[in-house]
């Protein structure tokens, strides 16, 4: 059952054909939201390099973003290639010859590293205040991968609506429980942070724009 087609999903009765256990129904809605994001990447970029890559991050934004809310693990498997085609992307789009290709993605290193490096400071102050680990090393590497393809604007808008997301689920889930697990909910924040990164990717631009006209 590791790859279920809507099609068959539909015909089999959400039922597997060899072992007849029931099926999910994350798979199929996984499969239109990944069809649903790439027409949008189309409707959004056109048919060019750009939209093809974007279609890409939505790809491993998705996927990333089922995997931690199920299990709460962002495998490596997935972010350290997000990371790498998040640089060759970015320089793939830019603008001018090769030497201005490799600044830019030189550029997307560079923001991957310090987005890295701004979750793994918060992660360590954390500890430090709590003596307990509140954030997994996956979620830097997925802020990396993010920063990567949207750049530092958008990453903090991204971590922003992530943080605000994930803050409020938390406080819906600890209203809820009962007894002595009250004060405590394991948020998983990687999948705020896809949602976030996926609504940046198409409107990121427009919401920064909007903010920083309230400075000009």
């Amino acid at each position: 059952m590791d790859n279920v087609p809507l099609l068959s999903f539909l015909v089999l009765r959400r039922r597997c054909r060899d072992c007849g256990v029931r099926i999910s129904w994350r798979y199929p809605a996984i499969e239109l939201a990944t069809a649903a994001l790439w027409v949008l990447c189309w409707l959004e970029f056109g048919l060019s390099l750009q939209a093809v890559g974007m279609a890409v991050f939505c790809f491993l934004l998705l996927g990333l973003a089922a995997m931690d809310a199920e299990t709460l693990l962002l495998p490596n498997a997935f972010t350290l290639p997000g990371i790498a085609l998040g640089v060759v992307c970015s320089g793939a789009v830019c603008d001018g010859g090769w030497l201005e290709r490799m600044r830019c993605a030189g550029i997307s290193l560079g923001w991957a590293t310090a987005a890295a490096a701004l979750m793994l400071a918060i992660r360590g102050l954390y500890w430090l205040v709590r003596r307990r680990e509140g954030m997994g090393l996956g979620d830097a590497r997925l802020f990396a991968m993010i920063a990567a393809w949207l750049g530092p604007a958008d990453a903090l808008l991204v971590f922003f609506l992530a943080v605000v997301g994930a803050a409020l689920y938390g406080v819906l889930r600890i209203g809820l429980r009962k007894g002595e697990g009250r004060t405590q909910a394991r948020v998983p924040l990687g999948s705020f942070l896809c949602a976030a990164a996926i609504f940046a990717a198409f409107q990121g631009k427009a919401v920064v724009d909007w903010y920083l006209g309230f400075f000009g």
